[in-house]
């Protein structure tokens, strides 16, 4: 279940004006408190059939605080709701499903590389808000996580990477009896969150087992949900696990965060994500859009008598100067150089005695085309001249001209500057693959590959192709492999998102250096959105080089950064909204 917002009324019982309940039950049986309200700080839970009126129902969730999410759930009667304001109000376009925790048993799977734990600090609830973000949902106050410690009411689980620390999912659960003396004991499922960018399977399932299992301890008699209708995957895993769906409803606010839910789409071809992303952001601040064509991409945001035309994060305002700075390479680098900024060794391909002597003076060396544009691959991890001479061969074949460029060690860092400022900084890794003891490789490959997928609204995916085999067979390993538990496998040589490379956000941790040499190469190049490449051991550290600069840098793939909201506050200033929803 998701939730909205709203502010407490001295009429309305809420979970901060309780006295604590013994753990495990103990309240009286004497039906529910009056108009029951739970607050969870993105937004309150309403139980109306705690409340004595629809009017009341409807009164209480136009008390809604701003920038929150409100939910009244468990309404029989939805339409003398929507009813009492419905200029407001709307029909949640979700199901509510229920599993009888009499009759569930549990899965008796093995986790495999990482644990279920209860919430247990201020660390873990920052985590838990980089979760929301990354999936889009509502963030709470840190300091309703810490007061949520104090309650049995309230339960937060974490799933926790047992190698890394990082958390790659999160579930809240409510205790009814707790909360509002429930008479049926029952609890509910809120606020179900799983890393986008995460590599280890059953993630989503642990939790919800993980709180299931919680809520049967305690003797509770079922455990509720609210799902999109149109979210298939979970439903079906909703289904699997026993949920079966009752017939109740849910009504929220109508405001900007709901909107989508409340409002038909424009008609109009779908687009890649990364245009998608900042057409939202668009129609949230009633900004007109218009799809000028759809096999390109092209589309064209109107406001207050500005048209500016975009093909994904490239606008108007980038000029076709500063576009050719950042697609030629060589162009780029030798800007970078002029700005005293450090950059890997390199040179143009077209005479093998160079080209020998340059894979010797470096090892391990890298062939790309001269051109960003181009449709030749990127070839990493050269270590020898058959290698070399058949990169040069394949590239050439696209591309007029090869560069052949020293590899450096670390990770690839990509840094996004809107206007001169840096808005986001993220790792950039190849796809990997993480063993856990029974699965093979290919089956592996092509679950996270899948997972990859949902979260890229299919942009992302790991081919099977001859780098991915390669990488595979280096390795050690066959596709009928079996990986140990915990085993990293690393199945792609270079980090790209539509092959299945992953990101991850590094914003708030980046070294100053870092951020004014990508603010100083946005300036040389002269474009107003720009993605900064850098190759770094540790983001941290002042320790870097520049590798390129995309003109066209994906706005999506920089979750949980605004990325999308300050490239539209660029082309329309006037409809600026910091400070988040």
């Amino acid at each position: 279940m998701t939730g909205t917002t709203h502010p407490t009324r001295p009429t309305v019982a809420t979970t901060e004006d309780r006295a604590p309940s013994p753990q495990g039950g103990g309240a009286p049986d004497d039906g529910p408190d009056e108009e029951a309200v739970v607050s969870l700080g993105w937004g309150r839970v309403l139980f109306s059939h705690s409340f004595e009126s629809a009017e009341r129902i409807a009164e209480t969730l136009l008390a809604e605080r701003d920038g929150e999410r409100d939910i009244a759930i468990y309404v029989r009667d939805p339409h003398l709701v929507l009813a009492a304001a419905p200029e407001s109000l709307f029909l949640d376009p979700s199901h509510t499903y229920r599993l009888d925790l009499s009759a569930y048993r549990p899965g008796g799977e093995v986790q495999h590389g990482f644990t279920v734990r209860p919430m247990r600090s201020k660390r873990d609830a920052q985590e838990i808000n980089r979760l929301y973000s990354a999936c889009g949902m509502v963030q709470a106050p840190i300091e309703r996580f810490m007061a949520n410690l104090e309650s049995d009411r309230i339960v937060h689980l974490v799933a926790e990477d047992r190698t890394t620390g990082a958390a790659l999912g999160t579930v809240t659960g409510l205790d009814h009896l707790l909360c509002f003396n429930e008479p049926e004991h029952g609890a509910s499922l809120w606020s179900l969150a799983v890393d986008p960018h995460g590599q280890l399977p059953g993630v989503g399932e642990a939790l919800i087992r993980a709180l299931a299992e919680h809520f049967q301890a305690r003797e509770r008699r079922f455990l509720d949900l609210s799902v999109m209708h149109d979210n298939e995957p979970a439903i079906a895993l909703y289904e699997k696990l026993g949920f079966e769906r009752i017939p109740l409803f849910s009504v929220k606010c109508r405001n900007s965060f709901n909107e989508p839910l409340y409002t038909a789409p424009e008609p109009r071809d779908r687009l890649k994500q990364d245009a998608e992303v900042i057409i939202r952001e668009a129609r949230r601040r009633g900004i007109a859009v218009e799809i000028e064509d759809s096999e390109s991409g092209l589309f064209q945001l109107t406001f207050g008598g500005r048209a500016i035309c975009c093909d994904e994060s490239l606008s108007d305002f980038t000029s076709a100067l500063a576009e050719r700075r950042c697609e030629d390479r060589q162009l780029s680098r030798r800007l970078f150089i002029r700005a005293g900024l450090p950059v890997p060794e390199q040179i143009e391909a077209g005479d093998p005695d160079e080209e020998r002597a340059f894979l010797e003076r470096n090892g391990r060396i890298i062939a790309k085309p001269a051109r960003r544009s181009s449709h030749a691959p990127v070839m990493v991890d050269i270590a020898n001249l058959d290698a070399l001479e058949h990169a040069v061969a394949e590239i050439g074949a696209q591309s007029p001209r090869v560069l052949l460029e020293e590899m450096l060690p670390g990770d690839h860092l990509r840094v996004l500057v809107i206007e001169n400022r840096v808005i986001a900084g993220a790792l950039r890794r190849p796809a990997e693959i993480v063993g856990n003891g029974r699965a093979s490789v290919r089956q592996l490959v092509e679950v996270q590959s899948r997972r990859r997928a949902a979260a890229t609204g299919g942009e992302s995916r790991i081919p099977w192709d001859e780098e991915t085999r390669g990488c595979i067979l280096a390795a050690g390993y066959s596709l009928d492999g079996v990986p140990g538990d915990g085993e990293i496998l690393r199945v792609r040589r270079t980090p790209n998102l539509r092959f299945g490379g992953t990101i991850h956000d590094v914003t708030a941790m980046m070294h100053h250096q870092l951020v004014d040499a990508a603010t100083t190469a946005s300036r040389m190049l002269g474009a107003p959105v720009v993605g900064i490449d850098f190759m770094v051991d540790n983001p941290t550290e002042p320790d870097f080089a520049l590798i390129g600069a995309d003109p066209r840098p994906s706005l999506a793939h920089h979750q949980p950064q605004p990325a999308a909201a300050r490239f539209v506050d660029m082309l329309f200033p006037q409809t600026t909204r910091r400070g988040g929803r």
